[in-house]
């Protein structure tokens, strides 16, 4: 079945109303007026009943998204999913949320399994293997008007008579609301029409969405974020503490980013959680001496999900790289390079559907559970204090940025730079988890640790494209064919043609790295160290 047209993006006004029927007098009453911005047109009125479905565990509610299913007379089925957090900071402003639709061929909670479009990929992406079950059902008696701006659609305000009942039984409670949809693009015409109407016939914000509204009803609770211990850190704590507050802190980062990662529409979340995995890696080696020996162990568990999760995002590097030179190109080169982007693309779509087997995987819940389980178990206050001990290990991980940057010069191989990139980035890593032992002391000199990360990082990027542009050369070529080949070897051009001038960007950036801030820090650091 082909899937519905979709809304990526929902911009609602909710509204809760004792009665409708002063509601309904207002529409008319402004219907008649004719000369306000928005027109509202002749009312229609349908009938539906929504299924709410979540994994036992409600993964999907800790995902932050709502599932249901829609059955509305003899139209297909339609399955939707929405996010579930306000996009807006005023309460009385409208909610912006993801909105995806799509058609399926039955009501029953596997049809999600086969459904090919937006909503199917996206819930398989976040549940894996675990099976959907009803939650509730809500049946809505809807009365719609749409709204015209200046000849134009933009939007439709909606009366709904709603009751909430169990799954296919009784009623638990009822809901009447007052709902304004448009397309972001209509906002400012459609706004002034929200504020009179709730102004006229006194509404107030609706609190909860009819799905929080529909666990109220079923007693069900909305699931709450998972913590492991204290994470606030003070120039009083110890080092243990310390340590312990840091792994709480991004081991939190990297479950909150699993579920953006899973679902795939924000790149931006795959690479938090990838810092978050590389944050954990280098605190577990920074703090090993206060943590438990087993901690080695969950340190290579972390890797193998980096790594997992780093495959897709080198390609989503270098596929982001490749549209701006692709549109930059007259339309006559632009065919090569589409067909190296297909193949790109395919070769993501391969990552990260063996990225998801590796987060559907009991090894990875392993990972999870005994992690969350050493951080749960201990305290860490039988240890130096902070101030005695962060110092050393602020200069141990500094002594090996500078061992590091001695084998950097002009002709020195790509993989020194990478060298120094990591080492790098454990340094400033350093001065991160210890920036609340020192308030306001490492900001200036982690500013500069930025900037050369940055400059290496672009570095690293164009030296694995290139590699992979070869490789991809070397055993597919005859796939690609010669245009292709070639306009693969311009690309890999232009990457080694940036990196002398990147080589050049290190070296400066490193000398102000190494300048009057690392000093300033380092004075800093022994004036707070206990006699």
């Amino acid at each position: 079945m082909d899937a519905a047209p979709s809304r990526d993006i929902e911009l609602e006004w909710q509204l809760d109303a004792q009665d409708l029927r002063p509601v309904l007098r207002w529409i008319e009453a402004a219907s008649a007026n004719g000369a306000a911005p928005v027109e509202i047109g002749a009312g229609r009125t349908a009938t539906h009943v929504d299924t709410y479905l979540d994994t036992r565990d409600r993964s999907l509610d800790r995902a932050g998204y709502s599932l249901r299913i829609r059955r509305a007379g003899r139209r297909a089925p339609v399955a939707t999913v929405k996010s579930l957090e306000r996009g807006a900071a005023d309460p009385t402003g409208p909610l912006v949320r993801l909105e995806l639709e799509e058609a399926v061929d039955g009501l029953e909670p596997a049809t999600l399994s086969r459904a090919p479009g937006p909503v199917g990929e996206r819930i398989r992406a976040l549940v894996g293997r675990r099976a959907l079950a009803p939650l509730f059902d809500v049946q809505t008696r809807r009365r719609v008007f749409p709204l015209t701006a200046a000849g134009k659609p933009s939007g439709e305000l909606v009366l709904d008579d709603t009751a909430f009942r169990e799954p296919g039984g009784r009623i638990l409670s009822r809901l009447r609301r007052v709902e304004l949809e448009a397309e972001p693009e209509s906002r400012a015409a459609v706004e002034p029409l929200v504020e009179s109407l709730r102004s006229a016939c006194g509404l107030q914000p609706a609190l909860l969405s009819k799905y929080e509204s529909g666990l109220a009803a079923s007693g069900i609770p909305r699931t709450e974020p998972q913590t492991f211990g204290r994470t606030t850190i003070s120039s009083a704590d110890t080092i243990g503490e310390v340590a312990l507050a840091v792994l709480r802190r991004n081991f939190t980062s990297m479950l909150a980013k699993e579920p953006g990662t899973r679902i795939g529409d924000d790149i931006e979340e795959l690479h938090a959680m990838r810092v978050a995995t590389r944050r954990l890696r280098a605190a577990l080696a920074l703090f090993a001496a206060e943590l438990p020996a087993a901690a080695a162990e969950l340190r290579a568990e972390l890797a193998w999900i980096g790594g997992t999760i780093g495959v897709v995002r080198d390609l989503d590097v270098q596929l982001e790289q490749l549209d701006g030179w692709i549109a930059a190109l007259p339309d006559a080169d632009r065919e090569p390079l589409k067909r190296l982007r297909e193949l790109l693309d395919g070769d993501r779509r391969q990552a990260r559907a063996e990225m998801l087997a590796a987060f559907d995987s009991p090894r990875y819940a392993r990972l999870v559970r005994r992690f969350g389980a050493m951080l749960r178990a201990r305290s860490g206050a039988r240890r130096p204090p902070a101030l005695e001990a962060a110092p050393e290990l602020v200069e141990r991980r500094h002594r090996a940025l500078r061992k590091a940057a001695r084998r950097i010069t002009p002709r020195a191989p790509a993989d020194d730079y990478h060298r120094l990139r990591i080492a790098g980035k454990r340094f400033r890593y350093t001065l991160e988890f210890v920036a609340d032992v020192y308030p306001g002391a490492t900001e200036r000199l982690v500013r500069r640790m930025v900037g050369l990360q940055d400059v290496l990082g672009a570095h690293q990027d164009a030296d694995v494209a290139v590699g992979r542009l070869r490789a991809l050369a070397a055993e597919r070529g005859t796939e690609l064919g010669p245009a292709t080949v070639f306009a693969m070897g311009e690309v890999a051009e232009r990457y080694q043609q940036s990196m002398p001038g990147l080589r050049s960007d290190a070296r400066r950036q490193f000398v102000a790295v190494e300048g009057k801030e690392w000093k300033r820090l380092r004075e800093a650091l022994e004036a707070e160290r206990p006699a």
